[in-house]
């Protein structure tokens, strides 16, 4: 077991919505030497500064969530952006780390890197099965490559890299930027303003059909500590909490939490994403993690802490 409480733990992307929930675990579980620098302080995407991050830090253990992310709408906007900066950051990190000699790295890939037509549940040995769908390709395969290139130090260096892939994360503190959220926060923030300005109709994107996965942020900062404790192996493995809801439920659900009692209309001429999603969760079971917090009641602290932000 690597010892979590005793090491110096880097953690990139820590002020983002998952690294803040991640900083806030590690503490509860007595990580007191946490280092967690924030883009202005350290530019991931620049050599020269991060070598002099991991030579002037030395973590043990470096645990790398800083992404360019966003929604369907922003991955079309930016595709070149998306694969670049993802890429390059993960791919210099680890190289540095391996080089300062780091003793686990732990990279926090994504869900899109699977291919658009995966059977369902999907399994880690289905990723390299076909193209991911196609809106966030490039952000898929760059965070991918990540993959085989711990795979490929695993080989030649020894060097202790594991590779998570956490399904779409909610909760409390997410992004709320109708222009680069997710679903649940833009679901969340297009109700509001539909409340508070009296609209009759909203109309969200796609036709309500495809299925997704959805994980609390508090659990997937727990299993990605777990995995950091208990896992060493270099075969990917899924986080999930194994409960899939169609797009239409899901709106369905956010409108009746938020009291809004307006019409929902689909504008189907907006890409739907990727069909379905929904993960099979053996490997991430092997080692301890399971989910405790339902969609309903993960809904329901978002929104507290939505209304408490916003309202």
């Amino acid at each position: 077991m690597f010892d979590l409480p005793d090491s110096k733990i880097l953690v990139t992307g820590a002020r983002g919505f998952l690294g803040r929930h991640l900083i806030a675990h590690l503490q509860g579980l007595g990580c007191g030497k946490l280092v967690a620098p924030s883009s202005q302080e350290c530019d991931l995407r620049s050599w020269d500064q991060t070598e002099q991050l991991i030579e002037s830090q030395a973590p043990d253990l470096v645990i790398h969530l800083a992404a360019v992310v966003g929604g369907i709408a922003a991955n079309q906007r930016h595709p070149g952006k998306f694969f670049y900066e993802n890429a390059i950051m993960g791919i210099q990190l680890m190289e540095i780390a391996r080089l300062c000699g780091v003793k686990k790295f732990v990279t926090v890939g994504t869900v899109c890197a699977y291919p658009k037509f995966t059977p369902t549940p999907f399994c880690e040995e289905s990723l390299w099965d076909g193209y991911p769908e196609e809106t966030n390709a490039p952000y898929g395969l760059a965070k991918k490559m990540l993959l085989v290139q711990g795979q490929a130090y695993r080989q030649e260096y020894a060097f202790n890299s594991i590779y998570l892939l956490p399904t779409n994360l909610y909760g409390p503190g997410d992004n709320y930027d109708p222009e680069s959220s997710h679903v649940i926060p833009a679901m969340i923030h297009k109700f509001a303003q539909a409340k508070a300005s009296g609209q009759s109709v909203v109309e969200l994107w796609g036709d309500g059909s495809p299925t997704r996965e959805f994980l609390y942020v508090k659990d997937a900062a727990r299993g990605i500590a777990l995995a950091a404790q208990h896992y060493d192996e270099g075969e990917p493995v899924n986080l999930g909490s194994g409960q899939e809801a169609s797009i239409k439920e899901l709106a369905e659900r956010v409108a009746h939490e938020m009291g809004y009692a307006g019409k929902l209309v689909w504008d189907t001429s907006k890409p739907n994403g990727q069909p379905r999603r929904c993960l099979d969760l053996s490997r991430s079971r092997a080692f301890g993690f399971e989910a405790q917090t339902s969609l309903s009641e993960g809904l329901r602290e978002t929104l507290v802490a939505y209304r408490a932000s916003f309202q």
